[in-house]
């Protein structure tokens, strides 16, 4: 079947018109998809501007405070975590002690160790709170022995506290002392 100049225009004019439509179909959506991408390139850039960039330059102070402040309690935990076992000894020898000269204890208690240096020696010290109840002379018999037995125990303050009724021999006292023990360099 021969095909006439015509029927050959026909179909040259309609391959032409499905090539532009098929164009114009791909240029339509590229250019759909620019303005998107348009768009959000505004956005990013707006909020790109409202970045104060004071803050972007405090915030590695802040960060670098928080970072010392954390350590700063790392450590504070790590020491309380790894006393001496002079202070469970101690506490041994508080009982000990106690019940020897009559003495109940109520409750110890102690803060974090302090590294000391003790004529050249260095030391951890560790301070103790003792709160005890019993007769006026096995409370001072207590105290005597403590400061005077035990070279690693010395005591800085003893409060007895007097009861106000009549008839109640029982007194009670605070003792605060200080433990040492030798620190390895």
């Amino acid at each position: 079947m021969k095909l006439s100049k015509k029927s050959w225009m026909f179909i040259s004019i309609g391959l032409f018109l499905i090539g532009m439509v098929g164009l114009w179909m791909v240029y339509s959506e590229q250019s759909a998809v620019e303005k998107q991408l348009k768009e959000e390139l505004a956005l990013v850039n707006s909020k790109v501007d409202s970045i104060e960039l004071e803050q972007l330059a405090k915030k590695p102070g802040e960060l670098e405070q928080q970072l010392d402040k954390t350590l700063a309690q790392s450590q504070t935990a790590r020491e309380t975590l790894s006393q001496p076992m002079n202070s469970i000894i101690m506490s041994d020898i508080l009982f000990n002690t106690a019940e020897a000269n009559s003495v109940n204890i109520n409750a110890i208690s102690s803060s974090a160790a302090n590294k000391v240096d003790l004529d050249g020696v260095p030391c951890v010290a560790l301070p103790v709170t003792v709160s005890v109840k019993g007769g006026l002379h096995q409370l001072v018999d207590f105290v005597t022995e403590l400061n005077g037995k035990y070279p690693i125990a010395e005591v800085n303050t003893f409060n007895v506290q007097i009861p106000y009724t009549a008839g109640n021999t029982t007194l009670s006292a605070s003792i605060n002392m200080i433990i040492y023990s030798y620190e390895e360099s």
